[in-house]
């Protein structure tokens, strides 16, 4: 490949409301054993399913609809995108130790190396990034200073 061609691979699904967490974290976790990721890193493995679990969760309890959930491995990168059909903005719930749920976000921020909100005109696209343990920080020049 020349330079600046970059290589990818993707998976998408629809999850419906009735059954689609477990059916997400199971589509989730066969796809990348394809990428030995289950072998390779299998705690990032473990964070990337939470983390499906917990997009797929979101998209059917506030917004109220199915979810799309994309995989796509940059190389770099492996994004995992779910979109819903609420354009609201994310958001985490007040910090009640007592409550049994609303933890999502806080998960998402713990879990993934970064993570963003694009809005659409049906709805939004929320992206998380998981970049493997053995892989290089993209933004660092490898030049000390």
């Amino acid at each position: 490949m020349g330079e600046g061609s970059l290589k990818a691979v993707g998976w998408a699904q629809s999850f419906p409301i009735s059954g689609g967490v477990q059916a997400g974290r199971q589509w989730a976790r066969r796809h990348l054993e394809t990428l030995k990721w289950t072998q390779d890193a299998p705690e990032t493995v473990d964070a990337i399913v939470l983390t499906v679990s917990e997009l797929i969760t979101n998209a059917h309890i506030h917004a109220h609809s199915g979810a799309q959930l994309v995989l796509a491995w940059d190389s770099r990168c492996l994004h995992v995108s779910v979109h819903d059909s609420d354009s609201g903005e994310p958001v985490s719930p007040s910090q009640d130790p007592d409550r049994t749920s609303g933890r999502g976000l806080i998960l998402m921020n713990a879990l993934a190396d970064s993570w963003e909100t694009r809005h659409q005109a049906d709805g939004k696209t929320v992206t998380a990034c998981f970049i493997p343990p053995d892989q290089a920080d993209p933004h660092d020049s490898g030049t000390a200073e």
